[in-house]
């Protein structure tokens, strides 16, 4: 695993990734097909892969201006990148990531099927509470 700061670009142009993403306070937002949903203030993971083309994957995740395509695109309309850890395949794949993320110490899914409409995972967004909240 390499952890990115946000402008930062993976050695690799293969891999897994991992959004850690802010959000400053609670939210109510469309989001393509999963309607209207609410998203408290906090720390978000999310956790995506690219076969090809992971540096302009991330790229434009971190573009403000984009059409909406992905999940991910609707919130990050209204949220920040903070950081992002990249793995390059064979160090593990997007689901076994996601699923990991989700046994997590105070992890919690807030919008079931975000980010993962083509896989059986819960969700591929995760929100982390704080230990004693």
């Amino acid at each position: 695993m390499i952890c990115l700061t946000p402008g930062q670009q993976p050695p690799f142009d293969v891999g897994v990734y991992q959004l850690h993403i802010r959000v400053p306070h609670s939210l109510r937002i469309a989001i393509g097909a999963l309607g209207v949903q609410g998203l408290p203030a906090g720390h978000y993971i999310y956790t995506g892969s690219a076969r090809r083309g992971l540096r302009a994957r991330l790229a434009r995740h971190q573009r403000k201006r984009k059409s909406l395509r992905w999940h991910i695109d609707y919130l990050l309309r209204s949220a920040k990148i903070a950081g992002i850890d990249v793995f390059e395949i064979g160090e593990t794949d997007e689901c076994t990531l996601a699923r990991q993320t989700l046994f997590l110490p105070g992890s919690q899914i807030i919008v079931r099927g975000f980010g993962s409409s083509d896989c059986g995972c819960p969700a591929h967004l995760v929100l982390m509470r704080e230990p004693g909240r």
